[in-house]
């Protein structure tokens, strides 16, 4: 579960790295605002992973996440893509997509650990994260362009 853990925490540190470059990139003032919000978020996120380390007496560093990296690395592709207006816009989603199905997957695989280990308080820090991730934020992108 540590592992794992770290795996996460490495994946949530690249997202707070990968954000604004993503919001940046965008030409749309609304996914703009949507990619700053989601910065916020995953900030947010980080301080509870850090929570669950201090429960658990370990420290969150010494993984990398190469799932996030490769995940990341498919946005800066859609962020040097040469298309304009709805389909540019669109290739930033659907990278952003993809990072939150990541991290969905990551936490699901968390929490099951904690729960089969009996960890009630780190399972609930984990679900908020997880209940981030599922929140459709995306969804609010239709029609941008």
């Amino acid at each position: 579960m540590i592992d794992e853990l770290r795996d996460m925490y490495s994946a949530e540190n690249q997202l707070v790295k990968a954000l604004p470059k993503l919001a940046k990139g965008s030409k749309n003032p609304k996914l703009k605002s949507i990619f700053t919000a989601h910065l916020t978020e995953t900030k947010g996120q980080v301080e509870r992973l850090k929570k669950v380390f201090a429960e658990l007496g370990e420290k969150p560093t010494g993984q990398h996440c190469n799932g996030m990296e490769g995940v990341i690395e498919e946005g800066k592709d859609a962020l040097e893509e040469d298309e304009e207006g709805s389909s540019f816009e669109a290739g930033l989603i659907g990278a952003a997509l993809r990072t939150e199905h990541y991290e969905i997957a990551g936490y699901e695989a968390c929490i099951s650990m904690a729960t089969a280990l009996g960890l009630p308080k780190i399972v609930k820090l984990l679900n908020s994260n997880l209940k981030e991730g599922k929140r459709p934020v995306w969804a609010g992108c239709t029609g941008l362009g």
